[in-house]
């Protein structure tokens, strides 16, 4: 069954695809503090490739699912990736740009993590278009498709909209986590989930999302914008989740300190993966909790630590919320959760 409850109209496997349209060549350095208008001394450097849709392509590794990345690189950063996910066994397509692909930037000091974002290459038409082409192609194949992340200059804000439409048109699920525009225009493509973080979501809510009470109202929200299902998370206070009519809150069992950078990407993955899985929701949630919550765990984005996920999957609950908005029209069931 779909995340709308339709039946599937034809056999194809279990393949989640991971747009990438902005991955990144992430750079993470260790200091001991980060003190403004000073020089560090770096304690460790790592350089992986990354970007959101890598981040949750190598969880859905981590987690068992068949995984393609589809994206856009260029230049020498671009290279680098490609032969990275080549070693790992990773399978990629990636329309060549004739810019750089970006290198992002995180600095972790006692706990925190700051990160400096490029905006990535300019993108053609033509080369959006390619890209487009080799989406309908490969989408066929997928059961899910996974879109988030930033665009880089020149791919319009009605990107994820289109990817939506033609994944539903190829007779798969889309989940959009994006912001701002591109999530607007998304929302009205209807997909099957859709998961900002507090942050993102900020924007559609008209206000900061201070509040388990705010982050329902969103998530709600995302529903009736086009979404079959809204979550928004909430960084270590976990997150809600909006289907059916109904809402739900998940929190890990308990707080993990690390790079919180990557713990949304994770998050991400487990609920593709939910929708492959047909795992009753509930279920679905209380893993996503426990998976971010051990993505933290990990000094960089685009892992979790299977012992910590385990410990605090063992005592992560799902509360069903009885909610009393009288701000918002009351709207009758429309969906099912994902199974």
């Amino acid at each position: 069954m779909t995340a709308d409850g339709a039946p599937h109209t034809r056999d194809r496997g279990d393949l989640i695809i991971s747009v990438s349209l902005n991955p990144a060549l992430d750079i993470t350095y260790a200091v001991p503090e980060l003190v403004p208008d000073t020089s560090h001394r770096v304690t460790s450097v790592v350089s992986r490739a990354g970007g959101k849709g890598l981040n949750v392509a190598r969880v859905l590794r981590q987690l068992g699912a068949e995984t393609l990345v589809l994206g856009l690189l260029g230049g020498a950063a671009g290279e680098h990736i490609e032969a990275e996910l080549a070693t790992a066994g990773m399978p990629a397509q990636f329309i060549r740009l004739s810019g750089e692909t970006r290198r992002t930037v995180t600095v972790l000091a006692q706990g925190t993590a700051t990160v400096l974002n490029e905006p990535g290459p300019h993108v053609t038409p033509a080369q959006w278009a390619a890209f487009r082409d080799l989406f309908a192609e490969r989408v066929r194949a997928a059961r899910v498709v996974v879109l988030s992340g930033s665009r880089p200059p020149g791919v319009p804000d009605t990107a994820y909209a289109d990817l939506v439409t033609i994944a539903r048109a190829g007779g798969a699920q889309a989940i959009v986590d994006a912001e701002g525009p591109a999530l607007r225009h998304a929302l009205a493509a209807e997909p099957a989930l859709a998961k900002p973080n507090a942050h993102e979501a900020a924007d559609l809510l008209g206000r900061p999302v201070r509040s388990r009470d705010d982050a329902v109202a969103v998530a709600h929200l995302l529903v009736r914008l086009g979404a079959s299902a809204g979550v928004v998370s909430r960084g270590a206070d976990g997150f809600v989740a909006v289907t059916g009519g109904t809402a739900h809150a998940a929190r890990a069992s308990e707080r993990v300190s690390g790079n919180p950078t990557g713990a949304g990407d994770a998050l991400a993955a487990v609920l593709a993966y939910g929708l492959v899985t047909r795992a009753p929701w509930p279920d679905v949630l209380a893993r996503g909790a426990a998976v971010a919550a051990a993505a933290v765990a990990c000094p960089w984005a685009g892992e979790y630590d299977d012992g910590v996920a385990s410990r605090l999957l063992a005592g992560t609950t799902v509360e069903s919320l009885e909610e009393h908005h009288t701000d918002r029209e009351q709207e009758p069931c429309r969906t099912s959760p994902p199974r």
